[in-house]
């Protein structure tokens, strides 16, 4: 049984039922309610009666594939963490996973422990409970450049009031830079702090999620590119950074 004190409820999408039905009852078994969906129909059909804390998504599906949904669903503002599945283990299949904003990846055969511990560590991110965020209770915003981050809705925006939409990796990973302004962060200092060890996030998709909050920070800062590459250290963020507190 799981320590969670909300039921969370998982939705898993893959096309082969012995996929759905095993994970679903081993997710049962350990206090998680699970629903299944065979394609993206069936997902969508899913999403107007309910809402998941998670979304395990298969890459290969019949009809609309995975990455297509995932992209369909950050397209329309829909931030469910995803964890894509496939039977591909090519680097380029798992950079396509976070380029389009899924929260972890996980390659077929897998154990289904370890999807268990992938689940838990994602929820234990999504639900904001961390304990940097927490030590900062009264803290509300986070502010640099023409932006700033509300840390209660976990949301982007502009001075204008434009949202800027982020995944849950983005998230994680642009409060870790503001929580540790002017200072170089080696990769393994990010994935400690930003998505946890007990993630197992590949080595080199910090890199990737760099990029792509790079690339969307870049888009509303005037071109500036706050996130330096420091050769052989790691990464800094070099814009000041300002406080709001409640």
């Amino acid at each position: 049984m799981t320590d969670f004190t909300h039921v969370p409820q998982i939705a898993v999408v893959d096309d082969h039922q012995d996929i759905r039905d095993l994970v679903k009852r081993f997710l049962e078994q350990h206090g998680i309610k699970a629903m299944t969906a065979r394609d993206g129909k069936e997902l969508d059909t899913l999403l107007v009666s309910c809402k998941p804390d998670l979304i395990v998504l298969d890459i290969m599906l019949p009809g609309e594939d995975g990455v297509s949904i995932c992209k369909r669903l950050r397209s329309s503002g829909n931030k469910i963490p995803v964890i894509m599945l496939t039977a591909m283990s090519e680097d380029t299949d798992r950079i396509v996973g976070l380029e389009i904003g899924a929260d972890d990846y996980m390659t077929k055969p897998f154990n289904p422990r370890e999807l268990l511990a992938r689940i838990k560590a994602v929820l234990r991110r999504t639900s904001g409970s961390s304990s940097d965020e927490s030590s900062s209770k009264n803290l509300k915003f986070y502010k640099f450049m023409n932006l700033r981050l509300d840390v209660q809705k976990r949301e982007l925006t502009e001075t204008n009031g434009t949202l800027i939409a982020l995944s849950t990796a983005e998230y994680d990973l642009l409060l870790t830079f503001l929580m540790h302004p002017s200072e170089t962060l080696s990769r393994d200092q990010l994935l400690d702090l930003a998505r946890g060890r007990t993630a197992q996030v590949f080595d080199r998709s910090i890199d990737t999620l760099v990029s792509r909050l790079r690339k969307k920070l870049r888009e509303t800062t005037d071109s500036q590119d706050v996130i330096k590459t420091v050769w052989g250290g790691g990464y800094c963020f070099t814009a000041e950074v300002e406080h709001e507190f409640a």
